[in-house]
């Protein structure tokens, strides 16, 4: 017998999916429900554009429109490449390896995501600009310009380094739910350890890096922050002048459409990458699975640890230093930090209810996109669901105050503040749950059917809970985002209602950055919380 028939078997784990039965109409009536929630800034903007056709064509058809978009999409491909070559290592090392510290590393890790793009790029400038701290203390040594943070490769930096969590948080529940027998099958033909991580390994992790791609790249064409201070021409950028000069909302309606249709163009892609292959594990998943021993790394246990706590030292450690640096500058002035407590109470409330209701929306369309790819509706409400994320927070929430007024329901409440969390974010927790329904193996709930037992029963005894390292993940992902988003908390607040994120904003616009110091911070260390309690409470921890 030949290596390549011994490996018949490695083979058939991978192939594709037999035919499949359609879904209930009680899994694909709340799918449509969500796709048609979703749909709400799209058709606002198509309304928008509409008024003014000659305004939305102008500003389609300018000379700068393709230049933008050639920007935009050199940016989001540039962020997710350099963030996949971060958060790759860093869910290997913290989950399948005995590196040092590697459940504080896991949690450390994920914590940039709590740090608004904005603030972000802010520090970097103050930091790392021509004027900044490094070249000041760098100054007596005779170094008399530091190279530019701004353009390109600034904001391809910055992005990257508080963007790869979204890959690395899919990515951890992907590799601790591998099957170690496949990779014992690979070794035991004589293959290598990087044969069998490239040829086994990878293609088991490719939803999850398809789908943490997805997300970064989509925050990367819809961030302004970051690119505006950065001094990096995109389509967001254009399309907040459009917007804060206020007499051209039809061009602006049209270039944000320009982005919705590059959003599509990359969930397609991400669609198409996918194929007909099944992922999960061959013998089974959940409680009762097998997982792999931690690998030795020997000599290489110090330099892995290194190259984590590099990363960590550009995206977590300078921030806090930095923003640290300014709050006791503030108290040695006597600034005044009341209210905090209160933005932070505001803050956990909205972000919670997000996190919840993302998490309970997504679970149809992942299941669709999961279990039944071959049903009509599935691909195009999965499309449909990440517009909202490829679009800024100020474009969904004008689309939200649009609907409100003219149904004359929920304008500046909670609800509807809460509903633009879920819409914005609701990407995060679709990839992140429907990855681990990928891993979850089909027969296991076909084989509960068949004993009898009902689809809500199979649901509640199988599905959530090996789903559910997934599902709580994804539910992590919306309330970090949530935590810091901007502008839909400025235009949907109810009054008197106010976030830890509205509060760093209103202080350092003003460029009080000492008073912008304590929230800041404050919303970092409650992010810490769920992210701690994940990454202790999973069995790869």
């Amino acid at each position: 017998m030949t290596v390549r028939e011994a490996a018949l078997p490695l083979r058939r784990a991978m192939r594709a999916l037999p035919g499949e039965r359609g879904p209930s109409a009680a899994l694909w009536v709340p799918a449509l429900l969500v796709g048609m929630a979703c749909a709400v800034p799209p058709v606002y903007l198509f309304v928008r554009a509409g008024q003014s056709p000659e305004a939305a064509w102008e500003a389609l058809l300018a000379g700068s429109t393709l230049r933008l978009v050639w920007n935009t999409a050199a940016l989001a491909v540039a962020t997710t490449a350099l963030a996949a070559a971060l958060a790759l290592p860093i869910a290997w090392l913290t989950v399948r390896t005995d590196m040092p510290a590697r459940r504080l590393m896991a949690v450390l890790a994920a914590l940039p995501l709590a740090i608004p793009s904005y603030i972000a790029a802010w520090l970097a400038v103050s930091a790392f600009g021509p004027r900044g701290l490094l070249q000041d203390a760098l100054a007596p040594l005779g170094v008399e310009r530091l190279p530019s943070i701004y353009g390109f490769w600034g904001a391809t930096l910055v992005l990257a380094l508080f963007t790869y969590p979204y890959l690395l948080l899919t990515l951890r529940p992907a590799v601790a739910g591998l099957d170690p027998r496949l990779e014992e099958l690979s070794r035991g033909f004589g293959h290598g350890r990087l044969h069998t991580f490239r040829h086994v390994v990878l293609p088991q992790l490719r939803p999850a890096l398809a789908a943490g791609g997805l997300l970064v790249a989509l925050y990367a064409i819809s961030d302004f922050g970051a690119v505006a201070l950065l001094r990096y021409d995109s389509l967001t950028r254009a399309l907040f002048v459009r917007y804060e000069a206020g007499f051209d909302l039809s061009g602006a309606a049209a270039l944000a459409l320009v982005l919705v249709s590059l959003a599509l163009t990359l969930v397609a892609l991400e669609l198409w990458t996918r194929g007909r292959t099944r992922y999960h594990a061959a013998h089974g998943a959940g409680r009762g699975a097998r997982t792999a021993p931690p690998a030795r790394l020997g000599r290489w246990c110090w330099p892995a640890f290194a190259f984590v706590a590099g990363v960590l030292a550009l995206a977590l450690a300078t921030p806090v230093a930095l923003l640290g640096y300014w709050l006791v500058r503030g108290l040695a002035a006597g600034e005044a930090v009341r209210g905090v407590v209160d933005a932070a109470l505001d803050s956990l409330l909205a972000s919670g209810l997000a996190a919840g209701a993302a998490a309970l929306a997504a679970f149809p369309i992942a299941m669709l996109a999961a279990r039944h790819r071959g049903f009509a509706l599935t691909r195009p409400l999965e499309a449909l669901s990440y517009t909202g994320f490829a679009l800024p927070g100020l474009v969904v929430a004008l689309a939200l105050v649009f609907a409100a007024l003219g149904t004359g329901l929920l304008y500046q409440s909670l609800t509807l503040l809460v509903f633009a969390y879920a819409l914005l974010f609701l990407p995060q927790a679709i990839g992140a749950t429907r990855v681990s329904m990928l891993q979850l193996r089909p027969s296991m709930e076909e084989a509960a059917r068949g004993l009898g037992r009902r689809p809500w029963e199979v649901l509640h005894s199988i599905t959530l809970p090996l789903s559910a390292r997934g599902i709580i993940a994804g539910a992590v992902l919306v309330f970090l985002t949530a935590m810091k988003e901007l502008p839909a908390t400025l235009l949907l607040s109810p009054i008197g209602f106010e976030t830890l994120a509205a509060r760093v904003w209103s202080a350092s616009s003003e460029a009080f950055f000492a008073q912008a110091a304590l929230p800041a911070l404050v919303l970092i260390a409650l992010s810490a919380l769920p992210l701690a309690v994940l990454a202790l409470t999973r069995r790869d921890a």
